[in-house]
């Protein structure tokens, strides 16, 4: 049976992981907020480690919000392809670096409201660069995050914002940004999506998980 849901445990849970997990960041490379704008975008359905790799090129030839929305869509699909989805994300690129030039002054804002309404910018996204380029807090919620609540018991919930607002109500601002990096890191790591490694895993002695033959 899964343990009651209660604040103490996933605050418990989260202090493991900070000791499993120092160093837990933003695994993108950047440089400034419209670098992991960028960079985030291209994640979808794609490895960050291949992400670097693609932005490194990318930078080079569009290095501003300016330059790439002047850029020909044809060079950018040729850019990014090997990030997958490669003609949607080129599209969503440009049209980002259209509006984030135009209406913003080559700036990227700062508040969830304006971000996702920008072209290829939801909630997850918008969250990343929030609490990693500017400081202010968001709890990203990608399908590792989405994983590991549901496993740990802290939401039932299957939809990403809705896992969002019930988590942001249980925690303080103030843990968001770096809940998303530990659960990331120990979703790749240990509490993989086919074989989760429970036996190496210091969540074990309280994981509700144990007994259960679902893999959420």
């Amino acid at each position: 049976m899964a343990r009651k849901n209660q604040p103490a445990d996933i605050l418990e849970v989260l202090n493991i992981l900070a000791e499993l997990y120092p160093d837990a960041r933003c695994a993108l490379e950047y440089e400034t907020p419209w670098q992991l704008l960028v960079a985030t975008i291209l994640s979808a359905q794609c490895t960050d480690r291949q992400v670097n790799i693609v932005t490194r090129g990318l930078f080079e030839s569009f290095p501003d919000p300016h330059s790439l929305a002047g850029a020909r869509l044809e060079e950018v699909e040729n850019l990014i392809r090997s990030t997958g989805f490669f003609r949607n994300k080129a599209k969503n690129l440009i049209g980002c670096a259209t509006a984030v030039d135009v209406l913003h002054h080559g700036k990227v804002p700062q508040t969830m409201e304006e971000l996702v309404v920008l072209p290829g910018v939801g909630r997850k996204t918008a969250n990343v660069v929030l609490g990693n380029a500017f400081g202010i807090p968001g709890l990203a919620v990608d399908t590792h995050v989405k994983r590991l609540v549901r496993r740990l018991g802290w939401s039932q919930q299957q939809d990403p914002e809705r896992i969002e607002q019930e988590m942001c109500r249980i925690l303080p601002p103030s843990h968001w940004t770096q809940t998303s990096h530990l659960l990331i890191h120990h979703g790749r790591n240990l509490c993989k999506a086919q074989r989760p490694e429970c036996t190496r895993c210091p969540v074990l002695p309280i994981c509700p998980r144990i007994g259960l033959t679902d893999r959420l």
